[in-house]
């Protein structure tokens, strides 16, 4: 004789649940639809001035002009700074959260003042980290190793590579240490507890067991971090973004040209909005493929690592 199989449906129809259900349906699809709708636009007016002499040319003084203008100093730039930015940021970031999830106390006052402090770093607005980036980095720390190293001719106390990737370090620091401590969190108490068990310290117990098993999600903190950074203007704007240069950023010191900065350029300062229009939505496009291609490479690694750690159990 089968035993009887329970029915979880309810006994009765609830209009409420029903109502509820659906709103919250259509504002997913709304929100899905919008997405598909953008890129459907972007796509559609910015592939026609798509082409391999655009993204591969250094443009004239003129980028207004369709028939001479590139983006490969812009392409360049926006990758360097990225990588430069997600360098910087993920070592702090995951020592932060480590500390926060493996040392402190949650009820001591340091701990409590540094949770504050990263919860006010993430609602600080864009523009204003550039305006530290410029007082912090370039005012204070470039002007001091000037005096130090140079007798005070400028190297390094002026926009550049630098202290725009260092600028935008700090305004996607809270994502990279919410992220890292979900991850620590997930990680089974099990494990830290045979670890230190068997012998281990409790430093080798974090970086041969906890680390490793936290991977996937450290690398979420980076995904979004540069999924943020990637188009972002105001940090840049005061600490390393060029109008326009006639060569490629050679140097950590050197200033750069941006794709974000330069949608603002042709969409705000062009002496003709129909001409440049193509080469506008164009550049949107690459900027939209370029941020889509870090993210995925990210992706990629991740899912290696996550294969391999699976493989390991």
């Amino acid at each position: 004789m089968q035993p009887a199989t329970k029915n979880f449906r309810a006994k009765e129809f609830r209009y409420s649940s029903f109502f509820f259900t659906g709103i919250t349906g259509f504002a997913t699809y709304l929100i899905v639809a919008l997405l598909g709708v953008v890129l459907v636009n972007i796509v559609v007016h910015g592939w026609p001035g798509l082409s391999w002499r655009f993204v591969s040319t250094i443009p004239k003084k003129d980028v207004f002009d369709p028939a001479t203008t590139g983006i490969l100093p812009m392409i360049v730039g926006t990758t360097i700074r990225v990588v430069l930015m997600t360098i910087f940021v993920l070592p702090v970031g995951v020592i932060t959260a480590v500390y926060l999830t493996e040392y402190a106390h949650n009820t001591a006052l340091t701990t409590r003042i540094i949770r504050i402090a990263v919860n006010n770093l993430a609602g600080v607005p864009s523009v204003v980290f550039g305006l530290f980036g410029l007082g912090f980095f370039i005012n204070f720390v470039g002007h001091n190793l000037d005096l130090l190293f140079n007798n005070g001719e400028k190297a390094w106390g002026h926009p550049s590579l630098i202290w725009a990737s260092l600028t935008l370090a700090v305004m996607t620091m809270p994502v990279v240490i919410v992220a890292t401590e979900e991850a620590l969190k997930a990680v089974p108490p099990g494990l830290r507890e045979a670890s230190l068990a068997l012998g281990a310290t409790k430093l080798k117990t974090i970086f041969k067991i906890v680390l490793p098993q936290a991977l996937p999600g450290i690398l979420t903190g980076g995904i979004l971090a540069v999924s943020r950074a990637a188009g972002e203007v105001a940090p840049i704007l005061f600490t390393g973004v060029a109008y326009y240069m006639s060569d490629l950023p050679t140097h950590l010191t050197d200033q750069f040209m941006d794709l974000g900065y330069h949608v603002f350029v042709l969409s705000t300062q062009s002496p003709n909005i129909d001409q440049t229009q193509p080469i506008l939505y164009a550049t949107v496009l690459v900027l939209l493929i370029l941020t889509f291609a870090l993210n995925l490479a990210a992706i990629f690694v991740r899912s290696k690592m996550r294969r391999n750690l699976r493989s390991l159990h």
